[in-house]
C-alpha cells in the first residue's frame, strides 16, 4: 500500500484525483518564479549617458542621415553604449575638453552584429546610393570597402570604439536634418556642408574621403589643429585613432578584443 500523499507535488496529485472524480479537467500545475534574472546581453556594457550626462549625443545609425540613408538593423534605441572602461575614460576626455571651452559629441558607439550585416548587404547591392552626393562623393560605393572607409567586421561591435567629434560647450546643437533637403559634399567647407555644430574637422562625419585621413595636408591649418586637439585629448585616456577617419577611435585595453556582440542598441540590453 503506498503511503500518505503530502507535500506541495502531493497536493497537486490529490486536487487532480478529486476534480477527475468530479467529472472536472485537471488543474494546471503552478510554475515556479525564475530562480534569477536573465544576464544582460552586453554584459559590462553602460549607456554612455549614464556615466556622463554632459557628453552630447547625435547617432546618425538611428536614423536617416547617414552613408546607407535609413536606420541600420539594430539600432532599436539612438543610445550610445560602450563597455564601461570605454565609457568612463571618454568621461576624462570631456573633462579636458570642458577645461578648454569644448564638449564631446558621439555619432556612434557599440555596433551590433547586424547592423554590420545590413551594411555589408547594401555595399552588395547596385544602386541605394540617396546619400552619394555627400557621403562619399568622389569615390564609388563598390570601392568602399577596399579603401578601409567601411569594415566587417568592425571593432565597434566589440564595445569600445567610438566616432565622434568635438563642438563649443555653448552651441545650441546642430540643425535638424530634414529628409529630401539638398545633399552638399562632405568634402565641401565648414559654411557650406550639413550644418553640424562640430568645430571644422576639414570635412563632416562618415565622410568617406582621402580629405578625411586624420593626417591629410589638404585640410585648412584650423581643421588640423582641431583634429590633432581631439586626437591628444583621446590619445592620453588610452584610446587609438584610425588613420583614415579623423572621428574613429578605440579603446587600446578594450575588455573584448576577440569577441563581437549582436545584441539590439537598447538600454534593455546592457547589465
Amino acid at each position: 500500500m503506498r503511503g500518505p500523499i503530502t507535500g506541495p507535488a502531493g497536493a497537486a496529485a490529490l486536487l487532480a484525483v478529486v476534480a477527475l472524480a468530479a467529472g472536472c479537467p485537471a488543474p494546471e500545475p503552478s510554475r515556479p518564479p525564475p530562480s534569477s534574472p536573465a544576464a544582460p546581453r552586453l554584459p559590462g556594457f553602460v549607456v554612455l549617458a549614464d556615466v556622463d550626462p554632459r557628453i552630447r549625443a547625435d547617432i546618425r545609425y538611428a536614423g536617416g542621415h547617414n552613408f546607407v540613408g535609413r536606420p541600420l538593423a539594430g539600432y532599436d534605441e539612438p543610445l550610445c553604449l560602450l563597455t564601461r572602461p570605454a565609457a568612463e575614460a571618454l568621461r576624462r576626455v570631456q573633462d579636458a575638453a570642458l577645461a578648454r571651452g569644448l564638449s564631446l559629441k558621439v555619432y556612434d558607439c557599440y555596433r551590433p552584429q547586424p547592423a554590420v550585416d545590413d551594411i555589408v548587404t547594401w555595399a552588395g547591392r547596385p544602386g541605394q546610393e540617396r546619400t552619394k552626393a555627400e557621403f562619399h562623393p568622389r569615390v564609388p560605393k563598390s570601392e568602399l570597402f577596399d579603401r578601409g572607409y567601411v569594415s566587417a567586421p568592425t571593432a565597434h561591435s566589440r564595445g569600445s570604439a567610438v566616432d565622434l567629434t568635438l563642438v563649443d560647450a555653448g552651441s545650441p546643437g546642430p540643425a535638424p536634418y530634414s529628409p529630401g533637403q539638398p545633399l552638399v559634399a562632405c568634402t565641401a567647407p565648414a559654411g557650406q556642408r550639413f550644418a553640424d555644430d562640430s568645430i571644422d574637422m576639414g570635412t563632416g562625419f562618415d565622410c568617406f574621403d582621402p580629405l578625411a585621413h586624420t593626417d591629410s595636408a589638404r585640410v585648412s591649418a584650423t581643421a588640423r589643429a582641431n583634429r590633432h586637439l581631439l586626437r591628444d585629448l583621446m590619445t592620453r585616456e588610452g584610446f587609438v585613432n584610425y588613420d583614415r577617419e579623423w572621428w574613429h577611435y578605440r579603446y587600446r585595453d578594450e575588455p573584448y578584443p576577440d569577441r563581437y556582440f549582436d545584441a539590439p542598441v537598447a538600454r534593455a540590453s546592457v547589465g
